[in-house]
């Protein structure tokens, strides 16, 4: 039995299956021991005091916009309605609270992301296989697990994000009202995602970046009725409709989002405030002077530079941790309790790879088109008196347009490169202190280019790819096991931890 042969969709369910069990596996990934450490981990020593401000009415300044902490808000305030004496509190946050109570909501979200993903990596191609890969892939990552463990709010960026940009494909498969109400949503979700973080911006900059590309190939092309169905749609949309629901309507969101903080911070008004914001990002200094894990945009894709989120040593597995006691003496700590922030190693390397060889692949494809019955591209035959250069060269790239255009691979490259590199290449002139964290919209890209690659494999003709393609599968799958405990925060021993810091710099 072949079990990289395409299955017969009419006798198993294989689609359902298989998104039911990636989805199980992120929802118990992420809520099992959610309250195992009954204190505030990383951030969560501001967010969860910043959204028990908003409940309590206490004024403060906070250098985000603050829809990411009014949902950590409403966690606090649903889960205290169902908060048991018997559950383990502590009194950070300025409420005795529970972990359970100002972390679910987080875990919810992050539970859901997987879904997200494969529902764009669906709509891009129509392929279900890609969507499980996508999904599985996203599911097996350290960073956004982690992230989405706690009460932070990185994943409701990437969230919103994915899901302005999912809307965005639906609006291109609809048309007349309904394309409008997906458009409006669309923008809507945008919204959210910049009132998380400004660095949200990246996901609508590539929508941006997308529509642009269809437009100029329109232009030069003209003819678009045997191109890809994305890129038929895309041109349909117009300038109005943009400006409408992913410009305009965006800022009236991230305007009202603003209110309730507003009220609560009277001093200053909208614009002092974002004054303000945007002099504290521009006053922090960069380097290990001002955290201990800053990290270069470069190192990113790498994995260069994860971060600890928590770490304590204990005697042994019975101790409590925290212990909220003074560190134990150096060499007495025989078990310990890490919380790592760093992606699946594996899943990032490759993923990373992943992005070079799509680059490589548009630039072959690209010069293939161009050169393909054009030996040389531009003959002098083809420039005789009276007929110009500049003519010449008109037809041969609108020649070369329409062969892109016609390329559904090549729409799916195009998608991917200019959404990865929306949400990656404005780092490269923060000068400001940066973590690896940020790298995290661009990551979901790179996720989406490497279950391409692989989903490509698993069909391909030669056996060689198809092995490729399930070795590629079965590695990232391991390494999410062996990495699980700095994930979690399981119990280690010394050497065990030593063995998952195959870096210096990971430590």
């Amino acid at each position: 039995m072949n079990l990289l042969k395409k299955p017969d969709r009419s006798s198993f369910p294989w689609f359902t299956v298989g998104m039911a069990g990636v989805l199980l596996l992120s929802f118990g990934l992420h809520f099992w021991g959610l309250d195992r450490f009954n204190t505030l981990v990383f951030d969560e020593v501001y967010y969860v005091k910043y959204a028990n401000n908003y409940l309590t009415r206490t004024p403060f300044f906070d250098a985000h916009p603050p829809l990411g902490k009014y949902a950590i808000a409403l966690a606090i305030w649903i889960g205290s309605h169902f908060q048991s004496p018997q559950d383990a509190v502590n009194n950070l946050g300025g409420v005795p609270f529970s972990p359970w109570t100002y972390r679910w909501l987080n875990a919810l979200v992050g539970s859901l992301l997987p879904f997200l993903v494969g529902a764009i990596a669906y709509h891009i191609s129509h392929r279900r296989s890609y969507a499980l890969i996508a999904a599985l892939f996203t599911t097996l990552d350290g960073l956004f697990l982690v992230e989405s463990r706690y009460a932070l709010i990185n994943i409701y960026l990437v969230f919103f994000g994915l899901l302005g940009q999912w809307f965005f494909l639906l609006a291109l498969e609809h048309q007349g009202r309904w394309r409008w109400v997906w458009l409006a949503l669309s923008g809507l979700g945008f919204g959210a995602c910049i009132s998380v973080k400004w660095n949200g911006l990246g996901f609508l900059v590539g929508i941006y970046l997308i529509w642009i590309c269809a437009k100029v190939m329109q232009w030069m092309g003209r003819d678009i009725k045997n191109s890809p169905l994305l890129c038929q749609n895309l041109t349909l949309i117009k300038l109005y409709h943009l400006l409408a629901n992913l410009a305009i309507l965006p800022a009236i969101l991230y305007y009202l989002v603003w209110i309730p903080h507003l009220q609560i911070n009277t001093k200053t008004g909208f614009w002092g405030l974002h004054k303000q914001i945007l002099g504290f990002h521009q006053g922090l200094g960069s380097g290990a002077s001002v955290h201990p894990y800053c990290s270069s945009w470069y190192t990113w894709p790498l994995m260069l530079r994860p971060m600890s989120y928590f770490y304590e040593t204990a005697r042994n597995t019975t101790e409590p941790v925290p212990s909220f006691g003074p560190p134990l003496p150096a060499g007495a700590g025989q078990v310990i309790y890490d919380i790592h922030a760093m992606g699946n190693p594996f899943l990032w390397w490759l993923s990373t790879a992943a992005i070079v060889l799509l680059l490589i692949e548009l630039a072959r494809h690209i010069w293939l088109f161009a050169s393909r019955n054009t030996a040389p591209w531009i003959s002098r035959s083809q420039v005789q008196p009276g007929n110009d250069f500049l003519e010449v060269l008109s037809r041969q790239v609108t020649r070369v347009i329409l062969r892109v255009k016609q390329s559904p691979k090549l729409w799916i490259a195009l998608y991917l490169m200019l959404n990865y590199a929306a949400n990656f290449l404005p780092w490269i002139k923060v000068t400001r202190c940066t973590f690896i964290y940020l790298y995290m919209p661009a990551a979901i890209f790179a996720f989406l280019t490497i279950a391409w690659l692989v989903d490509r494999w698993l069909y391909s003709c030669d056996i060689e790819f198809r092995l490729l393609g399930v070795t590629v599968i079965f590695i990232i799958v391991l390494a999410l096991v062996f990495w699980l405990p700095v994930y979690l925060g399981l119990p280690l021993s010394p050497a065990a931890f030593q063995l998952r810091m195959w870096l210096r710099s990971w430590y």
